[in-house]
């Protein structure tokens, strides 16, 4: 099915712009007049992909993050966040709740748990050295109510 509208966005791996992605996706769909819950869910997937980018894809490397957002009628939305960073070796067990690979313990390894249960659907592929994609899905029933 083709989008009826479509944006696509690139920046660095900086925690900075963490909030930048968030907000552009919430201004990019804001036409389809999502109610308070559905945008907050939105825009909390999209918080947990790009910082899964940024402390994860990269860790202490500064790379690209590109998100592509597709529109398409009946108002449902995709949203597709990639890295070129390290990869995931066993995408599995990184959706397991409570798994993190973060050595230093300051992450509770919930990110995939949470993007799963606020969107309606959820992919991620990955190769290790390659990158990681992660493709939400999301259709707005609200319409504003």
């Amino acid at each position: 099915m083709k989008p009826i509208n479509e944006m696509k966005m690139s920046f660095e791996s900086r925690s900075c712009n963490e909030s930048f992605a968030r907000s552009s996706v919430a201004a990019f769909i804001a036409v389809l007049d999502p109610n308070v819950e559905e945008l907050s869910d939105i825009k909390t997937a999209v918080s947990e992909a790009v910082t899964n980018c940024i402390v994860h894809g990269y860790k202490e490397n500064i790379g690209k993050v590109y998100i592509h957002v597709k529109i398409f009628e009946g108002a449902r939305i995709q949203i597709s966040i990639k890295d070129k960073g390290c990869g995931i070796s066993d995408v599995k067990k990184a959706m397991e709740p409570l798994y993190t690979s973060c050595e230093n313990g300051e992450r509770a390894g919930l990110g995939f748990s949470i993007m799963e249960s606020f969107m309606d659907k959820l992919k991620v592929r990955s190769k290790p050295g390659k990158g990681t994609s992660v493709t939400l899905e999301k259709s707005i029933v609200s319409k504003g109510k």
